[in-house]
């Protein structure tokens, strides 16, 4: 026996999650020109980061010999000033894939279980079977959540339930309504994580206040991230909004100086960039549009977006993957979903891109 089975089987269980291709990796493997590669599988901004957030970070860079706020002072500020919310509320991550992971430590282990929804992100099983807890997988409905299912399936030993508004991979939307009467019907000893990675994306009829909600479900936890419409991911910073003492147990379990100085510094500087915010979103509709569009002309079935990606149904999902690799276009395979490709929105040239690649290869079959 090696050291390696002695870890637990359900660590050994773990199909570790598989990141989107770096441009460089792609160059190196089919030799490249890394300029030449266009990656839309990672959901960033194509914008890149607020020109707010580059200053804010340039600056931070003077002061990286010393330890960032652990507690994240400035940013926590910035963030009660902004969503009218309590310091004791917030629990600052390195990136909302943090929070999940911290969510799972604080709430779960052995012969407890999570509810989470079929074809939602990839982290709800991953971190709900590194606590060593079982995994209850609700099959999706057209694409989303069920969340009547989800209800349904929550038994005794559930402690979490995992809820993805809008939905990653496939972009679907759940009303305010149908979340309230899940949360109004969840135990309230259960935790209920609310993940809003894409919130910012949403249009503006679909835009609803989750964190008005604390004080009627005390066991709420919202969680958002400034990696994608705030284009921060390579900074990996986000935050959770929890009752006092739910965000209490999440901070015993939280890693020292989880979030650096420089994520700090950009965050708090981004939230305030609002026209940069407005001219991401409408970068997004532009190009949601333009992609539909392109998508449409060649007779393929898209499950309507309320995030900045689309997931289209090409058949073979990993044929076509494999073949947009071939001539520079990254996008996203879906395991659940064999038949769909997820394509990030992009510039409008990069767009075209895809679109152009894309038909070619379903031309040639």
């Amino acid at each position: 026996m090696s050291a390696a089975d002695r870890a637990p089987e359900y660590i050994r269980a773990i199909s570790p999650y598989v990141a989107g291709k770096p441009t460089s990796e792609l160059a190196r493997e089919l030799g490249l020109e890394e300029a030449s590669i266009v990656k839309l599988a990672s959901n960033e901004n194509p914008l890149g980061m607020s020109p707010k957030a580059q200053v804010a970070a340039q600056a931070a860079l003077a002061d990286l010999g010393r330890y960032p706020d652990s507690n994240g002072f400035a940013l926590k500020q910035a963030l009660c000033r902004k969503y009218g919310v309590k310091m004791d509320q917030l629990v600052l991550g390195n990136g909302s894939n943090d929070l999940l992971d911290l969510a799972a430590r604080a709430f779960l282990g052995p012969g407890s279980s999570a509810v989470y929804s079929q074809h939602s992100f990839a982290v709800y099983s991953i971190a709900t079977l590194a606590a060593g807890a079982e995994r209850i997988e609700v099959p999706a409905k057209a694409y989303g959540h069920d969340l009547a299912a989800m209800a349904a399936a929550i038994r005794r030993d559930t402690r979490l339930v995992f809820i993805a508004n809008p939905n990653n991979p496939t972009g679907t939307y759940l009303s305010p309504g149908e979340i309230e009467a899940f949360l109004e019907q969840c135990p309230r000893d259960i935790v209920v994580v609310l993940d809003e990675a894409y919130n910012e994306y949403m249009r503006p009829e679909q835009r609803f206040n989750a964190l008005a909600w604390m004080t009627r479900f005390p066991n709420l936890v919202v969680l958002r991230t400034f990696s994608k419409i705030y284009g921060l991911a390579g900074l990996r910073i986000g935050y959770a909004v929890a009752n006092p003492a739910v965000a209490d147990l999440f901070n015993r379990v939280r890693a020292p100086f989880n979030a650096n100085s420089v994520a700090l510094a950009a965050a708090e500087a981004a939230i305030d960039d609002v026209a940069f915010l407005e001219e991401s979103y409408r970068v997004n509709q532009e190009g949601m549009r333009q992609i539909e569009e392109g998508v449409a002309k060649l007779g393929l079935e898209v499950i309507p977006s309320s995030a900045n990606f689309l997931t289209i149904n090409v058949g073979d999902g990993m044929a076509v993957f494999q073949g947009l690799l071939r001539v520079g276009v990254i996008v996203r395979a879906i395991p659940s979903m064999p038949q769909w490709i997820r394509v990030t929105i992009g510039t409008p040239a990069e767009n075209a891109r895809f679109l152009e690649a894309l038909a070619t290869i379903l031309k040639k079959g």
